[in-house]
């Protein structure tokens, strides 16, 4: 995923309640962290390809994983919020719920004012 794409996804995941954050997992290869309830995290699309999936980690092990997303190599940034957001993450391999749990209250941007000037204003 492109990096500041990324940064648009997780404010706009900030806002509905998840507990999101960038995944920089190598040079030039950029992600979205979901941070589970449970003490597990979801790493979204940070193997450089296209299509939308996710690793379910735990303590750096690997415990489950999002399969690919059919057609989410053209999703718009509302669809890719959409997909993370209806992620069910309870099997090893997660499913899709048919509908979206309701926004719980937003979380506060990452990074603010702060954030701008330690990246050199480089995203929009």
């Amino acid at each position: 995923m492109e990096e500041n794409r990324a940064r648009r996804v997780i404010d706009a995941l900030r806002e509905r309640g998840t507990n999101a954050d960038l995944a920089m997992v190598g040079t030039n290869q950029v992600g979205v962290t979901i941070r589970l309830p449970d003490g597990r995290e979801a790493v979204w699309d940070s193997d450089g390809t296209a299509s939308l999936e996710a690793q379910v980690m735990r303590n750096g092990m690997l415990v489950g994983f999002v399969p690919e997303i059919e057609g989410s190599a053209d999703f718009t940034e509302e669809q890719i919020v959409d997909a993370i957001v209806r992620t069910d993450y309870d099997q090893p391999i997660a499913t899709q719920r048919a509908t979206a749990p309701p926004p719980q209250p937003a979380l506060p941007v990452r990074g603010g004012l702060l954030r701008r000037f330690m990246e050199g204003f480089r995203y929009r």
